[in-house]
């Protein structure tokens, strides 16, 4: 099957998160498998852009990708470019799979591809959840969603990777097709080793950004009635970090909080490891790679209600899941997970195990050409 992927961003443009690394990770694995894959995208690195030479194509770990030049140094990654070769090259192809939204690219892909009567699979990576639709610059949204939005996410199908991301989904187009498949992981081989901490000691690992509601998890922790240590592993807006630090200040935190840097790749996972338990308080989270990350090193989780992966945690009682409409919930909830050791210990003894089958790469990749057989 001979696959193009359509996204404003590639790696290693990381700056964007979690997308990149899954989008990359797909791509990969479907070319091990014999497909051929194709990947337009653009030179956008956030407000910079790679260093990469614009309109040329270049092998990035076996998969054959185009860097466009962007004309719009923003989220919009307007590039006449890539539309151009889309309009001229998409017929050649037998899927395309389109990714994000909420940008000029995507959006003129594919108004492109309804034009040429081409029907492709769409992962919006969590751009339909109520936070996006419905803070940063929802009144665009809504009008370009009712002047064009509606009639182009009705000539594609719906992947999504969690349970919420699909009812979301369904709330902006009702009756949307499509099918759930978890997001690729990349997942090390071997094991981490775990140690003693003399100290209750709670890692994040993030973007640190206001959605991922590290300051909902800050005032929880001032409240609870343990030793504790919380590690800050992420970058992002100073001007938010400095915000966050005072906070720490005014609640007499700071010799409890570790600001550790970002941690990559395989330093992640031994961050991960060294740690009783990881938190993520988000505010919205279609997916978050990092849960799957935390628990393949052995680490319990205690995520918000609205993390995609909450539903998958509970079922497999992977860790504690906590609704974030007040701090003294969330304040329970990091005793509870403090106070039940045993439990800790079991999650810590099966849960590499489990998340090692679900997110075997080449089963979740034949999910996903599944998802493109029934794309017609």
């Amino acid at each position: 099957m001979k696959i193009l992927f359509i996204v404003p961003s590639y790696k290693p443009a990381f700056v964007y998160g979690g997308p990149i690394v899954v989008i990359a990770r797909l791509a990969e694995q479907l070319t091990q498998m014999g497909h051929i894959v194709e990947v337009y995208t653009t030179t956008a690195n956030g407000g910079k852009e790679l260093e990469v030479a614009a309109n040329s194509t270049i092998m990035v770990d076996g998969v054959k990708v185009t860097y466009f030049k962007r004309i719009t140094g923003d989220h919009t990654h307007v590039s006449p470019a890539l539309w151009k070769a889309v309009w001229k090259n998409a017929q050649q192809f037998d899927k395309i799979h389109i990714h994000s939204w909420w940008n000029f690219l995507v959006i003129g892909a594919s108004f492109i591809c309804k034009w040429k009567k081409l029907k492709p699979l769409l992962s919006p990576h969590g751009m339909f959840c109520d936070y996006v639709f419905t803070s940063r610059n929802n009144r665009s949204k809504q009008l370009l969603h009712n002047v064009m939005g509606k009639r182009l996410l009705r000539n594609t199908y719906l992947h999504v990777s969690s349970e919420m991301e699909w009812k979301e989904c369904q709330q902006v187009n009702k009756g949307w097709e499509g099918g759930q498949v978890f997001n690729l992981v990349e997942l090390p081989e071997g094991s981490y080793k775990r140690k003693d901490n003399s100290a209750f000691t709670i890692s994040f690992l993030s973007r640190v950004d206001p959605k991922k509601g590290l300051d909902l998890l800050i005032r929880a922790l001032s409240g609870v009635s343990f030793p504790y240590r919380l590690q800050i592993a992420g970058t992002g807006d100073e001007k938010y970090i400095l915000e966050l630090k005072e906070l720490i200040a005014q609640l007499d935190m700071e010799e409890k909080v570790d600001w550790v840097g970002w941690k990559g790749s395989e330093e992640k996972f031994h961050f991960l490891a060294a740690t009783d338990l990881f938190a993520l308080t988000s505010r919205n989270e279609n997916f978050a790679i990092v849960v799957i990350e935390a628990l393949y090193a052995g680490t319990p989780v205690l995520i918000s209600d609205q993390v995609g992966l909450a539903g998958y945690v509970k079922d497999h009682n992977m860790g504690w899941i906590t609704p974030i409409d007040s701090i003294e919930t969330i304040t329970r909830q990091l005793e509870e997970a403090f106070k039940d050791k045993s439990r800790r210990q079991y999650i810590t003894r099966h849960a590499p195990g489990q998340i090692r089958d679900d997110f075997n790469d080449a089963r979740l990749a034949s999910s996903y050409v599944q998802l493109y057989e029934k794309c017609n």
